[in-house]
């Protein structure tokens, strides 16, 4: 896109299009971020081990089940390690301080896509107010025209339609990312159960 049509467009849009700007930067700076770390985790789940760690547990040898977790990048097996080192003092204590820590990394900037989703059509919606307002200044002076009219109408919609856009643009990776955290917390309860389960029969 043409960068004089970009500024005319910002310009058009009042001073209500630079927050809007900021917003959408910090929305794609998230988004980003999230889709990077979500490819480097689901890459470090490690499905085998998970079962190896559970067959040792099941079959009493623990120390080759915290020896195979001991290093592993993997989300379940860190919080199935902390838990088994931890399970004389305290091990549904232990599992959920370390599944705390790995769901607070997994929905970590969550809040402020939440936040986006919300505020940026608010902003849109002021932005409205405000090209409305610069329109009806002029009604009733001599010096009205059509094109300083059209110009508040035109900030008006401009700013309506990027804060719709930012919304729409945040609102769908915050649900998926919101899914996927579900979908580790649903694992590492399921992790939990068994480790206990197991530890119970031994």
């Amino acid at each position: 896109m043409d960068s004089n049509i970009v500024l005319g467009t910002f310009r058009n849009g009042g001073p209500v299009m630079w927050p809007l700007l900021l917003t959408a930067v910090i929305a794609v700076a998230v988004v980003l971020e999230r889709v990077f770390w979500w490819l480097r985790e689901r890459g470090r789940c490690d499905f085998r081990k998970r079962d190896a760690f559970l067959e040792h547990v099941e079959k009493g040898e623990t120390d080759a089940a915290s020896a195979l977790a001991r290093e592993s990048r993997d989300p379940v097996l860190r919080v199935l390690w902390h838990g088994l080192n931890h399970r004389h003092s305290s091990l549904q204590g232990a599992l959920q301080v370390a599944a705390g820590i790995e769901l607070e990394r997994a929905g970590r900037f969550l809040a402020v896509l939440d936040t986006i989703v919300t505020l940026a059509p608010l902003l849109g919606l002021l932005g409205t107010v405000t090209g409305i307002m610069h329109s009806f200044h002029f009604v009733g002076n001599d010096d009205l025209s059509a094109s300083k009219v059209s110009g508040g109408i035109a900030e008006a919609l401009i700013a309506t339609a990027c804060g719709l856009s930012i919304a729409i643009f945040s609102l769908i990776p915050f649900n998926y990312f919101g899914r996927l955290v579900e979908r580790m917390r649903f694992e590492l309860e399921t992790g939990a159960t068994n480790l206990e389960v197991l530890l119970g029969k031994s």
